[in-house]
């Protein structure tokens, strides 16, 4: 393939990552539990979600607190931590797939929250899953390109609403064994935040070097999963199947361009079930004891996953490390990013 699968960055850093739990713990067992009518009916078997998609639990909201009050907790606390204060911010790029409203942004919320400069930048990149990485791209390209300075890149989640709505649905009286099956995927979301601050890495040597890396799409499958307010709908085994021949393929376009990420420090990836997990390490050979698992804690918390994954992984790196983010969205799209910590 030629053209701009692969790409590289050449002054960029990452200067912090973080995250924030939602603090209610909500296990499987409880969610077998509001779904005890509809799996008796179905003859479905409890613990499911645990022994399939090997999600033990996942995490709400407290009442009281919104996902962007999440996302803007998450801001804070990483422009605390890289040092930057919210007047040096150029850009303010929220990836969060919940929201309250068509319009306006969820981003305009965050950027007045975090008290950022009129001349700040701000808006909403969605992309399902891969958005936040497709955030952190897109800032690095401004900040390569002299635009901007410094950057935020937030996620903030909700899982709460949707996977209440699921359970009335499934619960009905006219709910199927493939209604279950098609909204399974909805019972292993979760609700979490991150944000992540990047800057100039001539300016912060300290900082974790963005490289570059690789993106591709396959979005004939732009039908596999569609979510929305009132549930997600998922073909789990066309996403699984087809997802993994786009990371394939994306996996191969890189190294052909001189990349090489077969022996990396650690591989951290969009976090979604075991067999998801598993057959990616299998697809390309990744190192399993260097692939780090939080979806067992966490559920799916969407583009936040990923971020939140390598915010917990940053404690035990060290520098010279080699990190590879690797995730996939629905549509189907997919991103790898090395990142020398």
């Amino acid at each position: 393939m030629i053209g701009n699968a692969t790409f590289r960055h050449h002054n960029t850093a990452l200067l912090a990552v973080s995250s924030i739990e939602a603090p209610v713990v909500v296990k499987s067992s409880d969610f077998d539990a509001r779904l005890a009518p509809s799996l008796k009916r179905l003859k479905l078997s409890k613990r499911l979600l645990e022994r399939v998609a090997g999600v033990e639990e996942r995490r709400w909201w407290a009442p009281g607190t919104d996902f962007d009050d999440a996302a803007i907790e998450a801001g804070a606390k990483a422009l605390a931590e890289a040092g930057i204060d919210a007047s040096q911010v150029g850009l303010l790029i929220n990836t969060s797939v919940t929201r309250r409203n068509l319009e306006p942004s969820v981003a305009v919320k965050v950027h007045n929250g975090l008290g950022l400069p009129s001349s700040a930048m701000n808006f909403d990149v969605a992309n399902a899953c891969l958005g936040f990485v497709n955030g952190m791209s897109l800032a690095a390209t401004m900040i390569d390109s002299g635009q901007i300075k410094y950057a935020l890149i937030v996620a903030g989640e909700d899982a709460q609403a949707t996977q209440e709505t699921t359970f009335r649905r499934l619960n009905a009286e006219t709910s199927t064994r493939d209604d279950y099956l098609r909204e399974f995927a909805t019972l292993t979301l979760g609700s979490g935040a991150a944000a992540a601050v990047i800057g100039p890495a001539d300016l912060h040597p300290e900082g974790h070097r963005i490289l570059g890396g690789v993106s591709r799409a396959g979005t004939q499958h732009h039908e596999l999963c569609v979510g929305g307010p009132d549930g997600m709908y998922t073909d789990t085994k066309g996403l699984l199947d087809n997802g993994l021949e786009l990371v394939t393929d994306a996996w191969h376009e890189a190294h052909t361009d001189g990349w090489d990420w077969r022996s990396m420090d650690r591989y951290v990836t969009h976090q979604v079930s075991n067999s998801y997990t598993n057959a990616i390490i299998k697809a390309v050979n990744l190192v399993k004891n260097r692939v780090p698992i939080t979806f067992p804690k966490w559920g799916n918390v969407g583009p936040a996953s990923l971020p939140m994954t390598l915010a917990q992984e940053s404690q035990s790196l060290n520098p010279g490390d080699r990190v590879l983010c690797m995730g996939v969205g629905s549509g189907l799209n997919t991103a790898m990013m090395e990142i020398a910590w």
